[in-house]
């Protein structure tokens, strides 16, 4: 599967050069600067640099790449691009710019597959670099224990969905930004647009505990006392503020049984 991966890519960058109006195509993430990543659950990320005044052509006909293979599926995801699925389950995200397009774009390092004549390499490094997650550990903290209060009183008002949300998403997002500071990671194949990325093999030791912190749609309490307990062994978390989620907890865990079955009514 590798193989054809890098083979559709290859042959992306041959449909481009034969349309004339491109300027070149980058390969990101796993067919990227990171090729060593890749396998056979990987997809084609990449940017199509065209030419200025053809980005709408590009967008509204795809056959420059289902001329390549049978495409069965396509969907434009962005103003700038689509996610499409061919007949032999390869499956592409991509963006479409103009040169001064690619300019304001914000992206990790590429891997240029094909270029036009006259067209620098540099182009496959982005003029912005990407911003990383800089807020103190205070900040992520305290986040992480309001999200959980929240979270909890939505579980009481039977909001169930947005509490499972801010619980086993958003606090859990903060505890990830936590573990930074705590545990060093095992390679450097962090992915600056989603932290969630690469997780298990980056934070083992976390990872191990996240069976805890999701468990569920109907589980939420719970899980808010694991992540509360994971902050408590390793912060130094406020009394008052800790008191008040095991309260809430402990509000739901008595009123669970009294409360009638949905299905009786």
């Amino acid at each position: 599967m590798t193989e054809l991966l890098l083979q559709r890519l290859e042959e992306i960058g041959r449909s481009l050069e034969q349309s004339g109006q491109a300027l070149a195509l980058i390969g990101l993430g796993s067919v990227g600067a990171e090729l060593e990543r890749l396998d056979q659950f990987s997809d084609l990320d990449f940017f199509a640099i065209v030419k200025d005044g053809t980005k709408k052509h590009f967008l509204e006909d795809l056959s420059w790449l289902s001329n390549i293979a049978p495409v069965v599926y396509a969907f434009q995801n962005t103003v700038d691009g689509f996610k499409v699925l061919y007949e032999d389950d390869v499956f592409c995200e991509f963006a479409v710019f103009e040169l001064s397009e690619l300019q304001e774009a914000t992206f990790t390092a590429g891997r240029l597959i094909w270029k036009a004549d006259g067209i620098e390499d540099s182009i496959a490094t982005s003029n912005k670099p990407v911003q990383t997650h800089s807020s103190s550990p205070e900040h992520h903290l305290g986040e992480a224990l309001t999200n959980l209060l929240i979270g909890l009183k939505r579980f009481r008002r039977g909001e169930k969905l947005i509490a499972a949300r801010f619980v086993q998403q958003y606090a859990l997002d903060r505890v990830i930004d936590l573990n930074r500071h705590l545990e060093t990671a095992q390679n450097n194949l962090a992915d600056p647009f989603s932290r969630e990325r690469r997780l298990e093999q980056r934070y083992p030791k976390l990872a191990l505990e996240m069976p805890k912190f999701m468990l569920g749609y109907e589980r939420t309490p719970e899980s808010a006392l694991a992540i509360l307990a994971w902050l408590e062994q390793r912060f130094s978390v406020s009394q008052a503020i800790a008191e008040r989620i095991r309260q809430e907890v402990s509000y739901v865990s008595s009123h669970q049984n009294s409360a009638p079955d949905p299905a009786s009514l």
